[in-house]
C-alpha cells in the first residue's frame, strides 16, 4: 500500500516567528517648557496627552498618532489659554539594553490656541524626541520622553517659537501581530508496512572557514585566514617582516622596514589620531578626535572663561589664547573660524549675540598676540549644538564655549 508521510527536512518542521504586540496606547503626563518669544509663562505648564503606536514586524519604524492638551496656560501680559496638538510621527525602536527598551521619533504636527494673542495661532510644527519603555508586565511598561517641538513664527522676527515636552505614563500594548511558520517539505513515500524515518544533522561550519564544527580544531578563526584541513591557521608572512597574518596589523609593509609585534612599522604615534609622531605637529591630540593629515583637529574647544553675562576673557584664560596663538603664528597655512556658544537660559537672540561678541573677542585678543588678521573669522551660534545637558548646571558650563575649527590653506 502507499501512505503519505510528512518527512522533517532537517531537524524539525517548522518555526514560528516571535509573538510581538501590534498596538501600543500610552496615556501620558508631564511638563512643557516654552521659550519667551511665545509669550507664554517660561516657568512652563502641565499638559496631558495619549499616544497610539502601530508596530509591524516588517519594518522598525512605525506611525504613531498623538494628542497633547494644556488647559489655562497664562500669557506673561494677562489671560490665558487651552492649548491642543495633534502629531504624526515614525517611531524607531532600538534593541533592549538591559530592562529599557530606548526609542527615537521625528514628525510634523499641528497646534491650536483657544485664544489667539501675543503672535500665537494655529499653525504647523516640526517635532523631534528619544525616550525609553521598561515593561512590568508582558503587556504594560513605564513610558519615558522628551519631545522637542518646533513652530516657524512669522511675527517674531524670523525666530521660531520652541517648545520642550518631559513626559511619563504607562504603555498598554495588545493585539499580536500575524505569526509566519515555515513548512516543512512533503515527501511522498511508497512502502508496504513501516517506514523508519532518520533525521539528519546539519553540516555547520560557525567560523565560515570550509571546515565543518565537528572536524575544526580551531572554532574561532579569523575571516579571511588561510587554514589547513583541521581548521586551524597556516601559518603565514605575505609581507616577510617576521610577524604572522594573523598577527599583523600592517599587511604591506616594504621590505627591510623595521616593525612592532603587530607589523607596522616603529614610528609612534603617541597620541593614537592615526599621525605618525614625525609627521605630527598637533602630537597632544585627545582621543577619538577627527584629524587633518598633520594630525591636527578639525575643531577643538578652547578652554576661554568669561565674566558673568559679558564677554570678557578672565584671566585664568589667558594662557590658553598665548598657546593657540603661538600655533598659528608658527603654522601660517592654517586659519581659525573662532564660534561662540552659550547655554540655553535667556532669549535665544540675546544669547546669539553674546556668542558672537565672545567669538568676536577672541579673535581681537588672537591679533593683539601677533596673529595675522587673515587668519582669523568669528561666528556666533548661541544656543545651538549643545555638547552637555542645559538642564544641569555642569551642563551648562560645558555648553558655554569657544570652538575654534581649523581649515588648512
Amino acid at each position: 500500500m502507499k501512505k503519505l508521510l510528512l518527512i522533517p527536512a532537517l531537524l524539525f518542521s517548522g518555526t514560528l516567528m516571535a509573538d510581538n504586540y501590534k498596538y501600543e496606547l500610552s496615556p501620558m503626563l508631564g511638563y512643557n517648557f516654552a521659550e519667551g518669544n511665545l509669550g507664554l509663562d517660561n516657568d512652563g505648564y502641565l499638559t496631558g496627552g495619549l499616544e497610539f503606536q502601530i508596530n509591524s514586524a516588517d519594518s522598525k519604524i512605525a506611525p504613531e498618532f498623538s494628542l497633547y492638551y494644556a488647559p489655562s496656560v497664562d500669557y506673561t501680559t494677562s489671560g490665558s489659554t487651552n492649548i491642543l496638538r495633534g502629531a504624526f510621527n515614525g517611531v524607531y525602536t532600538y534593541d533592549k539594553l538591559d530592562n529599557w527598551t530606548p526609542f527615537a521619533k521625528a514628525g510634523l504636527g499641528i497646534e491650536s490656541f483657544t485664544t489667539n494673542k501675543a503672535g500665537n495661532d494655529d499653525r504647523l510644527f516640526f517635532d523631534a524626541g528619544v525616550g525609553a519603555k521598561m515593561n512590568f508586565t508582558k503587556n504594560l511598561a513605564l513610558k519615558l520622553e522628551a519631545i522637542y517641538m518646533l513652530k516657524p513664527s512669522a511675527s517674531h522676527a524670523g525666530n521660531a517659537d520652541s517648545n520642550l515636552m518631559t513626559l511619563v505614563g504607562l504603555t498598554y500594548s495588545f493585539g499580536a501581530q500575524a505569526q509566519k511558520e515555515e513548512q516543512a517539505p512533503v515527501v511522498v513515500v511508497e512502502e508496504k508496512e513501516v517506514v523508519a524515518v532518520a533525521f539528519v544533522p546539519l553540516a555547520v561550519d560557525s567560523d565560515g572557514d570550509g571546515v565543518v564544527d565537528a572536524d575544526d580544531k580551531c572554532a574561532n578563526t579569523p575571516n579571511n585566514t588561510t587554514v589547513d584541513i583541521t581548521g586551524c591557521p597556516v601559518a603565514q608572512d605575505d609581507d616577510n617582516d617576521g610577524v604572522l597574518n594573523t598577527l599583523d596589523k600592517c599587511p604591506n609593509t616594504p621590505a627591510g622596514v623595521q616593525v612592532d609585534a603587530q607589523g607596522c612599522k616603529i614610528n609612534p604615534d603617541m597620541d593614537g589620531d592615526g599621525v605618525l609622531n614625525a609627521q605630527d605637529i598637533c602630537p597632544d591630540t585627545k582621543p577619538n578626535t577627527a584629524v587633518d593629515e598633520n594630525g591636527c583637529p578639525a575643531t577643538m574647544t578652547l578652554d576661554i572663561k568669561f565674566e558673568n553675562n559679558s564677554y570678557k576673557i578672565k584671566a585664568d584664560s589667558l594662557p590658553n589664547l598665548d598657546k593657540y596663538a603661538a600655533f598659528l603664528k608658527k603654522y601660517p597655512n592654517y586659519s581659525a573660524k573662532i564660534v561662540g556658544y552659550t547655554d540655553s537660559v535667556g532669549a535665544a537672540s540675546y544669547n546669539k549675540r553674546l556668542s558672537k561678541k565672545r567669538a568676536d573677542e577672541v579673535v581681537k585678543m588672537l591679533e593683539q598676540r601677533g596673529v595675522s588678521s587673515s587668519q582669523l573669522s568669528a561666528e556666533g551660534m548661541g544656543e545651538a549644538n549643545p555638547v552637555a545637558d542645559n538642564a544641569t548646571e555642569a551642563g551648562r558650563a560645558q555648553n558655554r564655549r569657544i570652538e575654534a575649527q581649523l581649515i588648512h590653506n
